[in-house]
């Protein structure tokens, strides 16, 4: 081989690397020319027969087209690389970008926005208070039976120094009497806890909205039941209808059960709400004067009514959801309906 046969190879390998079209093809350059039996270490191997006056000019140039070819093998195999790093292809400026899509707020983070609004527009504040609650404020002073199922250990969850996770909100209406002399107008939102076993329709954990009115000027059943047909219209629409049904509560005398008008049949009758036309929302009632007596508030000069409801309940119906658990389990294709 002579000078210039070496020099064409070195232009055709070069001229090859550059070609190859994909990895597949660039290794089977390298292999033809870098190869143990490659051109360029065959090459090499004939320096002895070069004739002695071109011997160190070859050699030169042979070195040279060895580091000439890895350089360009290094740069084609980057080149290469490249486009399946970013993902394929050139990127094209021209393309909208691709937003990640914003988060949306919680059906139960909405209700509990919603319900706070309406009762906020009749005057109601918002009030709060711990989750661990004592036994007088969650039970004793809410005029609570001693033998009552619900203090039982089987249905609460009992911290060893007599203290609870409180199993409704009703505590904190208590905490706000114990501050302040009447009148006291507030809604409670806030988690609640009880021993349930976990189902389609119940949870240890769940939330309640309960609502506390206490004046010194005379406050009677009709105006609960005014209340709640206002927050019944602003929640559910305005052609819902409201039903009252005598109940028993340990703190409210008297005591009523509230059902709205199904929201889906129209109080026709449905699935839903069992052929009846009425969905259980609320209880409520009359705060019973002993409930004033624990608060240190006069029961002959003071008058209230006092309501709650479950948040669940509520989101359940308003967005047609069959399974409680679907609210906690932050499954991503159930959230996306309300983004």
């Amino acid at each position: 081989m002579n000078l210039a046969e070496l020099s064409a190879l070195h232009d055709e390998s070069l001229a090859a690397v550059r070609a190859a079209a994909d990895t597949a093809a660039l290794e089977q350059v390298r292999i033809r020319y870098l190869g143990r039996n490659g051109l360029i270490p065959a090459t090499m191997k004939q320096l002895k027969e070069v004739a002695p006056a071109e011997r160190p000019e070859f050699g030169r140039r042979a070195n040279a087209w060895r580091q000439a070819f890895g350089q360009e093998l290094t740069v084609r195999t980057e080149a290469l690389a490249a486009p399946a790093a970013s993902g394929g292809g050139t990127f094209d400026c021209t393309l909208p970008g691709r937003w990640p899509r914003a988060g949306a707020q919680h059906p139960l983070s909405r209700v509990i926005d919603e319900v706070t609004r309406i009762f906020g527009r009749l005057g109601f504040t918002v009030a709060d208070g711990p989750d661990i609650e004592t036994r007088f404020n969650n039970f004793t002073a809410l005029n609570t039976a001693t033998h009552h199922p619900s203090m039982d250990a089987a249905d609460t969850f009992w911290f060893d120094d007599d203290r609870l996770l409180r199993t409704q909100t009703s505590p904190v209406q208590i905490r706000a009497m114990l501050a302040q002399p009447p009148p006291v107008r507030i809604i409670t939102p806030g988690r609640c806890y009880r021993r349930d076993t976990t189902d389609a329709t119940h949870s240890a954990n769940f939330h309640q909205i309960e609502g506390l009115y206490v004046d010194t000027r005379p406050v009677s059943l009709a105006d609960l039941k005014a209340t709640l047909a206002t927050f019944a219209r602003e929640m559910m629409g305005p052609g819902v209808g409201v039903r009252f049904r005598p109940h028993f509560f340990p703190f409210t005398e008297p005591s009523v059960e509230v059902d709205f008008t199904c929201h889906l049949c129209r109080g026709q009758g449905c699935r839903v709400c069992k052929q009846s036309g009425w969905i259980e929302i609320a209880g409520a009632g009359m705060v019973d004067p002993r409930v004033y007596r624990h608060v240190g508030y006069d029961p002959e000069g003071v008058y209230g009514f006092a309501f709650g409801m479950g948040i669940e309940r509520i989101a359940m119906i308003r967005y047609g959801i069959a399974d409680i658990r679907h609210l906690y389990e932050n499954d991503l294709r159930f959230l996306a309906q309300f983004a």
